[in-house]
C-alpha cells in the first residue's frame, strides 16, 4: 500500500479519540494496564505529530487544518481542542507523580515479566524505572513543552484566565525532563572486557568476518576505535559508571546503555532529582534495545526544532552537553563495529551476537538503526546505503515480512511474543525474581529505519527499493490492525497475520506498538518533504529538450507580430510560460523539467505543421 503519512495519522487520531475519550474524560491504559511508559506513549499518539508536523498543529487555534478539526471534534471546536490537550496533559502528570515527595515516577509495572512462571514481580519491583521509560518522557516532556510554549501565546490573548494551569503544566513537565534526563545520564555504561574472556571471544566471532589472526583484529581494533576511547576516558564524566579500564588498548569494550540506571554509577550533584543520587541496580553492560531507545530520545533533545524554542534551564543544558556527548560516541562506536574490517562487515553476518553469547535478527536490525541514525547525522556513502539495502531485505525476509510464516516457524516469536531480554540485577530489588523485558515492534523499527534511510540516500535505485521496502512493510503491519471492538483502527494484532491459538479476538490496544507506528508515520513525512532524487543524465537530456525547444520557440517568435492576438499567438506564449516553469525546475526536478520541455516541443510542432498547411492551401 501506499504511504500516506497525513491520511494515515488522521485515521489514527479518529481511532484514537473513540478509544481514549468517553464522556468527556480522557481513559489510559491499553493491553497490557497502565504504568508511566504506556502513559507516555499513548500521550504522544497524539502529541508527537502535533509537535512535529506544521499541518497537525493543536497549539494554534486559529490556524487548525479542517480535517484536523474533524477527526478531533468529540473533543470540541477548535479553541476546546488545544485546552482539552493541557487537560490530558495535566492529568498524565498527576497520574506520575508520586503524591507524597512530588517526584516524578518512571515505573515499568506492567511491561515488566518475571523470568520464574511461579514467581511475578513484586510491588517494589514494578516501581523499577527502565532506560525505556526515560527516554520516552524525554520527548513526550519537549513535546509538550513545545506545545505549550506556542499555546500559551493564544492562552494569554484568548483565555488569560488558565494561564496558571499553563505555568503550573510547564514547571511539571520541566521537572519530570529533568529527572528523566538525569535516567539517561546515569543509565549509559562502557564495558571493558579482555580478549581472552567468555566476552571478549564473542566480540571477536562477531568482528572477525575475515578470520585474521586474534592479535591483528585486536590492534585493528584499538585503532579504529582509538578516538571514541579517549573521548570515554576524557570527555564522560556526568554521572560515569565504574569499570572501563580503558587505558589498556589491548582491551576491547562496547558502550551503550544498559536497563536502567547502573550499579555503582556516579551521582550527578547538581540535579535535586531522587534519580540523582542513590546506587542503581542494572547491569553495567550495554543492551542493544535500551541503547537504540535512548539515542531517540536524545535525538528530540538535540532537534533544530528544541533549539529553536529554547526550552531548557541551565541545568538541562548541561544535562544535554552530557547527552549530547555520549550520543555521538554510542553512535561512532557502533557504526564502526557494524562495518568493521575490509571485507564483509559483520553486521551482514546475519543475526548479530552480542557479548553474552546471545544472537537475534532483531539485535541485527538494532545495530543497523544505530548505524542509520549514525549516518543521517554523517555524509553517507553509496557504498553504505546499498549494504544497508540488502540488510533490510534480508531482516524483512527472515522476519517473514516479506515471505510467508511456516507452521511452527521459530521468526513469528520475532513478532509475538516478541525477544525477551533478561534484566541481570532486577533480582537485586525487593529479593523478588529477575525480570525481562518483551520487545515486539521488529516490523515497526524496521520501517522506520529503511524511511530514514531512504531519505538519506542519494541514489535512485537504492531509494526505490528502500521505499518499496517499506510499502511492503507498512502492508504487513496493515493487516495487523485491530479489526473490532473500541479499539478498531489502533495496533497490535498479530495474531491476523500469524495466526493465533487466542479465543477472543484483540480489542485493546497496545500502545508500545501504536507509538511506534506514529513514529514511522512523523518519518515518512519527514522523507517525502525532502526534494525528489536528480538523475545526471535526466538533467542532461531536459536541457537539452529545453535548449531545442527554445530555439525554436525564438524562430515562431519572429514572425509574430506583438500586437497579434490570435490562437496561435496564444499558443506560443504558453509554450514560453512551460519553458520558462521547466528552466527552473530542471536542476530540482529534471523529470518535470523533461516533461514540460515535452509538451512545448509538441504544441511547437503542431503550430509549425499548421503553418506548412495553410502555405501550401494558399
Amino acid at each position: 500500500m501506499r504511504i500516506q503519512p497525513r491520511k494515515q495519522i488522521l485515521e489514527i487520531w479518529r481511532a484514537l479519540v473513540g478509544s481514549c475519550y468517553d464522556d468527556g474524560a480522557w481513559q489510559w491504559g491499553g493491553i497490557r494496564g497502565a504504568n508511566s511508559i504506556s502513559d507516555s506513549e499513548q500521550l504522544l499518539c497524539l502529541l508527537y505529530p502535533a509537535t512535529e508536523i506544521v499541518g497537525f498543529t493543536l497549539d494554534r487555534p486559529d490556524d487548525m487544518s479542517d480535517d484536523v478539526k474533524g477527526v478531533l471534534s468529540p473533543l470540541g471546536g477548535p479553541k476546546a481542542i488545544g485546552l482539552k490537550v493541557l487537560e490530558v496533559m495535566e492529568d498524565y502528570l498527576d497520574r506520575n507523580t508520586d503524591v507524597a515527595t512530588g517526584e516524578p515516577l518512571f515505573d515499568a509495572g506492567s511491561y515488566l515479566q518475571s523470568t520464574e512462571p511461579d514467581r511475578p514481580p513484586t510491588d517494589d519491583q514494578q516501581k523499577i524505572e527502565v532506560v525505556d521509560g526515560y527516554s520516552m518522557s524525554v520527548t513526550l516532556c519537549i513535546a509538550g513543552l513545545g506545545f505549550l510554549r506556542v499555546f500559551e501565546n493564544w492562552i494569554r490573548a484568548e483565555r488569560r484566565g488558565e494561564i496558571g494551569r499553563v505555568t503550573a503544566a510547564t514547571e511539571k513537565l520541566s521537572a519530570r525532563l529533568t529527572a528523566a534526563m538525569t535516567g539517561l545520564v546515569r543509565s549509559f555504561v562502557v564495558n571493558a572486557v579482555a580478549p581472552t574472556s567468555d566476552e571478549g571471544k564473542a566480540m571477536l566471532r562477531m568482528f572477525n568476518q575475515q578470520d585474521l589472526p586474534e592479535r591483528a583484529v585486536v590492534e585493528e581494533f584499538a585503532t579504529s576505535l582509538e578516538r571514541v576511547r579517549t573521548r570515554l576516558r576524557t570527555d564522560v564524566k556526568l554521572g560515569k559508571a565504574p569499570g572501563a579500564a580503558l587505558d589498556d588498548e589491548g582491551m576491547l569494550f562496547e558502550c551503550g546503555w544498559s536497563w536502567g540506571i547502573v550499579s555503582g554509577a556516579d551521582n550527578v550533584e547538581f540535579i535535586a532529582a531522587a534519580n540523582a543520587t542513590g546506587d542503581g541496580v542494572a547491569e553495567a553492560r550495554p543492551y542493544l534495545y535500551f541503547t537504540v531507545i535512548a539515542l531517540d530520545g536524545i535525538n528530540d533533545v538535540l532537534s533544530q526544532r528544541t533549539r529553536e524554542l529554547d526550552l531548557f534551564n541551565d541545568d538541562q543544558y548541561r544535562l544535554a552537553e552530557a547527552l549530547r556527548i555520549r550520543w555521538d560516541l554510542t553512535q561512532r562506536y557502533w557504526a564502526t563495529v557494524a562495518r568493521f574490517g575490509s571485507g564483509r562487515w559483520p553486521l551482514e553476518d546475519i543475526p548479530w551476537r552480542t557479548s553474552d553469547g546471545e544472537e537475534s535478527d532483531y539485535f541485527s536490525l538494532i545495530v543497523s538503526a544505530v548505524l542509520i541514525q549514525e549516518l543521517v547525522s554523517r555524509t553517507a556513502s553509496d557504498d553504505d546505503l546499498t549494504r544497508a539495502v540488502d540488510i533490510f531485505d534480508e531482516l524483512a525476509r527472515r522476519g517473514r515480512i516479506l515471505r510467508r510464516a511456516t507452521s511452527a516457524d521459530p521468526a513469528v516469536e520475532l513478532h509475538d511474543p516478541g525477544v525477551r531480554m533478561v534484566l541481570r540485577g532486577s533480582e537485586e530489588v525487593d529479593n523478588g525474581p529477575r525480570l525481562a523485558w518483551a520487545v515486539s515492534d521488529f516490523a515497526a523499527v524496521l520501517l522506520k529505519r529503511s524511511l530514514q534511510a531512504a531519505r538519506l540516500s542519494g541514489n535512485i535505485t537504492a531509494r526505490d527499493q528502500l521505499m518499496e521496502l517499506a510499502k511492503a512493510i507498512m502492508d504487513h503491519l496493515d493487516r495487523r490492525m485491530i479489526q473490532e471492538g473500541p479499539a478498531t483502527g489502533l495496533w497490535d494484532d498479530p495474531g491476523a497475520v500469524f495466526g493465533t491459538d487466542a479465543t477472543e479476538p484483540v480489542t485493546a490496544p497496545s500502545w508500545y506498538m501504536t507509538e511506534r507506528i506514529v513514529e514511522c508515520l512523523v518519518a515518512a513525512d519527514r522523507t517525502y518533504r525532502e526534494a525528489p532524487l536528480r538523475s545526471p543524465a535526466m538533467v542532461t537530456r531536459a536541457v537539452e529538450l529545453l535548449n531545442e525547444a527554445e530555439h525554436l520557440l525564438n524562430q515562431g517568435m519572429l514572425n509574430v507580430s506583438i500586437e497579434d492576438k490570435s490562437p496561435n499567438r496564444i499558443e506560443l506564449d504558453d509554450v514560453e510560460d512551460k519553458l520558462e516553469r521547466a528552466r527552473k525546475l530542471v536542476n530540482v526536478q529534471p523529470g518535470t523539467a523533461f516533461t514540460l520541455a515535452s509538451a512545448a516541443l509538441v504544441a511547437l510542432n503542431r503550430l509549425a505543421f499548421a503553418t506548412q498547411d495553410a502555405t501550401r492551401s494558399s
